[in-house]
């Protein structure tokens, strides 16, 4: 039976993970430093927590369930402790990329990422329809990438990727660099802000007198159709005239002409994740 030690089982992201390990075929060894995060384990799951060492004897997988600032200080902490051939997976690609991870050949890094259940879906139960997270109810998509060891550890670390996430649909392979390309930089830098952009706008609508029920309405069911037809989910739709027009005024006022280089180059990224991984 493979063997994993979960690290950070008694967080918010560990106990996710815990959960959607135990009906699997592997041996999960928690590990929690707090005590409020060890009775919430234990409350959540049933799990009970074991000491570092426990869990690192002979362990043949490694899952970092800890933040993205901490990943660095752990690993380094743990590295000289694994056997040879082991495998660390990571939940993200920022610290990886920031070059935050401790140099030996004889380990593999993995990492992976929930894509979150897709916007365009076909879930029909309750609790799939309000898992906006994923990992619980919801199918999602998720990327991984080898970062270094032996191709044939990339089938095992993707099985335990499919298991922390589960339910799975698609498991896009993908290198480091792109996976930080995809997050921060696509889904944090220009999703997230882009996001809080339209809720701002909706919110100064409600400002000028709309009704703060019509306008997230309006908003939202025309983000439908407008975001089916930019990603060609609805491939017979257009654009109006109108919308068209709309477009290519507000474009200018509310871009500039070179954003896109700005957020995607290779150095605004790398300096992105060792933000993350490094705070002031």
């Amino acid at each position: 039976m493979t063997k994993i030690a979960l690290l950070g089982a008694g967080g918010k992201m560990g106990v996710r993970l815990m959960s959607n390990l135990q009906p699997t075929r592997f041996a999960v060894s928690p590990v929690e430093i707090s005590a409020e995060g060890r009775a919430r384990l234990a409350e959540k799951t049933g799990a009970q927590c074991v000491d570092m060492n426990t869990a690192l004897m002979d362990a043949d997988v490694v899952v970092m369930a800890v933040p993205d600032r901490a990943i660095g200080q752990v690993a380094h902490r743990i590295v000289h402790d694994l056997k040879p051939g082991a495998a660390v997976v990571m939940l993200d690609a920022a610290a990886p990329h920031a070059g935050e991870l401790p140099e030996r050949a004889d380990i593999t890094y993995f990492v992976t990422h929930p894509c979150h259940p897709p916007i365009f879906n076909d879930e029909i139960e309750d609790a799939a329809k309000t898992d906006f997270f994923g990992g619980i109810a919801a199918k999602q998509h998720i990327v991984c990438a080898l970062m270094q060891g032996p191709e044939e550890h990339y089938a095992l670390c993707e099985e335990v990727a499919r298991a922390i996430y589960a339910p799975v649909m698609n498991a896009h392979r993908c290198t480091v660099e792109q996976m930080a390309i995809l997050e921060p930089a696509l889904s944090e830098t220009v999703g997230a802000t882009l996001a809080l952009a339209l809720r701002a706008a909706t919110d100064e609508a409600v400002r000028r007198g709309v009704p703060y029920e019509a306008a997230k309405d309006f908003m939202l069911g025309h983000l439908n159709i407008e975001l089916a037809i930019a990603f060609n989910i609805f491939p017979e739709g257009k654009f109006s005239d109108g919308a068209l027009h709309a477009i290519s005024k507000a474009r200018p006022v509310i871009f500039k002409d070179d954003w896109l280089e700005r957020v995607f180059a290779p150095e605004a990224v790398l300096q992105s994740v060792k933000d993350i991984c490094n705070p002031a």
